[in-house]
């Protein structure tokens, strides 16, 4: 069984450090509080911790920065904040003068580098009212126990769009993210080799460059003013082109179908039982929701029923067929353990909706999706005509444009590009002439579209011996990376390191002067290597879970995988549709 969530990974460790470098520098006995967040740290809070975590440091209230507050004179006030203009011109109007400031004093904690104008904006305007003012380098979201977040939706805009006007935009976004992921690296006590993918854009190699600049900054000044040599951990960086296949493919495993093809709204599902609407967070903190989230739904829907009906026989409540009415009846009959059946009702509420969407139509197009991704048949036959594939779906009314679109993409993606004449033939055969720029602006990302590539698409690692469903034949490309780089097998001139690679990832011996020696390198691995991820401009829930996969399979290596965001197929090919279109200055570059 699952851990439970205090225990469980990078949540934990976040708020490990957040009790230890905020609440315990601040705490008093007996002494509370009013606690003050902007938008991104009441995400990064309530990703790693509930209200009653926050009580038992001695909060009484949580308030957000930017709202009109009445002031609370005689209580402090812990201001937990990002190192923004918007934040700091709010901290600053509650202490705007002695005879006005709202809190008897102030605890400022920022999650990042303060820029030095904004500092010394506080330290001439209200510097006496001010107890702490300390940086805790934690900028980015534990999403779950082995996925983070950087939570910049217009990162991808910014790194992928043609516009030249950009440009500066496009360097504050990267220059942003490198500072993040320097805090991710640094919660997690590693000073990782990097390396990244070398093509067929750049992005990547200027994300890393910028990440080790700022990782030797860092721990040149890290607290105890020691220089940390490189530990033995890697830093990998992608630009999303890597793998368009997996973006629009039609995944059956149980999360990422469910965040496919149902309204989940901040991980919040919405659903009808009893005649009654409800609502359920899915989150690690269902030991249930762990264990099933990344098993294809037909294994989840044989599990669900079957421990509904151990709960049942166990209470001798009901016979025969476990249906959602009977066990209604059973909640009402049985308080007790009622809890214990709302997650399993919540499940297979989801498995059920899931089922209703693909039933229909889904589960046609997904034959076609794993043929053309494959370019093999469930048999392993070559697809000889993948044109003859694809019509089908094209001539299917009962199909949406998003899924002709996936289906086009996906065509194009295996023949690696089409040509001009080809590609307006199949946008004007399905009338989709208004979305067509969610095709052609793949281009903007690296990838194939118009004229077909040269280049020959990278072998795959051959899988055909694992046991799998029919309609789930694809493995991200994800995995083999994943796996190839645990086994050190990545080939040094598409993989370069930004710095010196680690010993324990090159096989050699040789470790600089600054580390302490080791027996061996493998030794090393055995205590608990990390291998950690990030892609710029997104990642799916199916590559999520092959960092849990791999994690598992290595036992002596945990990858850690995160992005800027976590995407779905509809919201990605929306935003590759926006690409080309001018775009307002986004707010989150960070002030000079």
């Amino acid at each position: 069984m699952a851990p439970p969530v205090t225990e469980r990974g990078l949540k934990s460790v976040v708020w490990q450090k957040i009790k230890a470098t905020v609440f315990d520098d601040c705490k008093k006995e007996g002494e509370w509080k009013i606690m003050l967040l902007d938008e991104f740290t009441t995400k990064l809070l309530a990703s790693c911790c509930k209200m009653t975590d926050l009580l038992a440091e001695g909060i009484t209230v949580v308030e957000n920065i930017y709202k009109n507050r009445e002031p609370v004179r005689q209580m402090k006030a812990l201001y937990f904040i990002t190192p923004t203009s918007k934040s700091v011109e709010c901290f600053l109007r509650d202490f705007g003068s002695k005879s006005e400031n709202k809190y008897k004093a102030a605890y400022i904690y920022f999650t990042d580098f303060c820029p030095d104008g904004l500092f010394n904006k506080i330290k001439t305007s209200c510097s006496k009212s001010i107890r702490r003012c300390k940086e805790i380098n934690i900028s980015f979201i534990p999403l779950e126990s082995q996925v983070y977040t950087l939570d910049v939706q217009d990162a991808f805009y910014y790194c992928y769009s043609p516009d030249p006007s950009n440009a500066n935009g496009k360097d504050a976004v990267m220059q942003a993210m490198a500072d993040q992921i320097v805090t991710v690296c640094a919660t997690l006590d590693e000073n990782p080799g990097v390396r990244y993918k070398s093509k067929p854009l750049d992005n990547a190699s200027k994300l890393a460059q910028l990440v080790e600049k700022q990782l030797e900054n860092y721990y040149k000044i890290d607290e105890k003013s020691l220089i940390k040599g490189k530990t033995h951990s890697q830093l990998i960086i992608i630009d999303r082109g890597f793998d368009p296949v997996s973006t629009v493919l039609h995944e059956l495993t149980f999360q990422a179908m469910a965040y496919d093809l149902l309204p989940i709204e901040n991980d919040t599902y919405k659903y009808k039982t009893d005649g009654k609407e409800k609502e359920a967070v899915l989150e690690e903190d269902d030991d249930l929701w762990v264990r099933i989230r990344h098993r294809h739904i037909a294994v989840v829907l044989e599990e669900i029923p079957k421990l509904m009906k151990e709960i049942s026989s166990t209470k001798k409540a009901t016979e025969g067929k476990t249906s959602l009415s009977a066990l209604a009846q059973l909640m009402k009959k049985m308080p007790h353990f009622r809890k214990q059946i709302t997650k399993q009702v919540v499940h297979l509420n989801l498995a059920e909706d899931c089922m209703n969407k693909f039933k229909p139509n889904i589960e046609k197009l997904c034959k076609t999706e794993q043929d053309l991704a494959l370019g093999t048949d469930a048999e392993g036959q070559k697809v000889k005509d993948s044109m003859r594939v694809l019509l089908p779906v094209l001539l299917n009314k009962n199909h949406d444009n998003y899924d002709k679109i996936r289906a086009i993409l996906l065509y194009i993606f295996s023949t690696n590009g089409t040509t001009e004449e080809n590609l307006d033939r199949l946008i004007q055969n399905v009338k989709i002439e208004n979305e067509s720029d969610m095709i052609r602006n793949w281009s903007y990302l690296g990838v194939p579209i118009v004229p077909p590539s040269q280049q020959g698409k990278p072998l795959r690692k051959d899988r055909s011996a694992e046991e799998t469903f029919q309609l789930s034949r694809w493995t991200p490309f994800i995995k083999d990376i994943l796996e190839d780089a645990i086994e050190n097998r990545l080939d040094s001139k598409e993989w370069p390191y930004c710095s010196q690679c680690p010993a324990v990832w090159n096989g050699s011996g040789a470790v600089s002067a600054r580390q302490k020696p080791r027996a061996n390198y493998l030794e090393d691995r055995k205590n608990g290597s990390k291998l950690i991820v990030f892609v710029i401009g997104g990642i799916t829930y199916s590559e999520m879970r092959c960092a849990y996969e791999v994690s598992q399979a290595h036992k002596s290596c945990e990858v850690i995988i995160g992005s800027t965001h976590i995407l779905t197929p509809k919201k990605l090919l929306d935003d590759i549709k926006m690409l080309n279109k001018p775009k307002d200055k986004a707010s989150f570059i960070k002030d000079e």
